[in-house]
């Protein structure tokens, strides 16, 4: 009879878990990426995403418009721009995306272009090394809302102050956005968490 009850408490507790870690973590993601940057930071982060032979892509495109934006209100004094291109691409998103700026009329010298990474923890990892040399210490990241949280969670475990301003428009804006992304984002938050903080890193670089 003690076994039982104990064999049924113990399911029950997997059970409960099995619910209410991944409805936590959606609900985290789906939170978040409702914020907005309102404090003044030392640089302005924008993720990186598809590039078309130079030339940025839909999402992209939409994260330079936010990045733009906030760097004209005067939140930060200069923008790093991450990822680097496709095997046999002869440009990089980071380097598309400060072409991209400087084509809007952002100074050449605000703007850090870092080449590097394939996927978000790469990307940042280059950010991180490059950042501090330069004494950045806090950052706003432009990215689409619901790649907002794993991406500020993953620059404060390189040691960052971190806030996101999310794109407002294009296929990754929210309204924009279907259950699929959520979903997606919110599982690959949980696998950075458990898995990625611990050396064990999944790519979520998309072909």
């Amino acid at each position: 009879m003690f076994l039982f009850k104990f064999f049924f408490k113990f399911l029950s507790f997997l059970l409960l878990l099995v619910l209410v870690i991944p409805l936590w973590a959606i609900s985290h993601t789906w939170l978040t990426a409702r914020s907005d940057a309102s404090e003044v930071a030392d640089a302005i982060v924008i993720m990186g995403a598809a590039q078309l032979d130079g030339k940025p892509g839909q999402v992209l495109t939409a994260r330079l418009n936010e990045a733009k934006r906030i760097y004209q209100k005067d939140l930060a004094p200069r923008i790093y721009t991450l990822g680097t291109g496709a095997p046999g691409d002869r440009f990089t998103e980071a380097d598309s995306a400060k072409s991209w700026l400087m084509g809007e009329g952002i100074r050449r010298s605000a703007i850090i272009s870092l080449p590097k990474g394939r996927d978000s923890f790469t990307s940042i990892k280059a950010f991180s090394s490059s950042a501090k040399r330069s004494g950045v210490g806090s950052v706003i990241i432009v990215t689409d809302p619901y790649h907002c949280l794993r991406s500020m969670t993953m620059v404060r475990d390189q040691g960052f102050s971190a806030q996101c301003s999310p794109t407002k428009s294009g296929i990754a804006s929210l309204e924009n956005s279907g259950y699929r992304y959520l979903l997606r984002e919110s599982g690959a938050y949980l696998a950075y968490i458990s898995l990625g903080r611990r050396g064990i890193h999944l790519s979520d670089h998309v072909t």
